[in-house]
């Protein structure tokens, strides 16, 4: 079994964890409704996106 010949420094291992870290989604607020949305997708409570109403509102 391959072992490491030398020991992972701690700016090394700090450097590839560096990535790991979650990311907060971003959100936006729907300019017909208010609710938050994701960009650039159809707002899931009333239907509009860009101020046009692209999928029939839920009941």
């Amino acid at each position: 079994m391959p072992n490491p010949k030398k020991r992972t420094t701690r700016s090394r291992r700090d450097m590839r964890r560096a990535h790991d870290f979650l990311e907060r989604t971003t959100t936006i607020n729907c300019a017909n409704c208010g609710s938050l949305v994701k960009p650039h997708h159809v707002c899931p409570s009333c239907g509009h996106y860009k101020g046009k109403e692209i999928v029939a509102a839920k009941a």
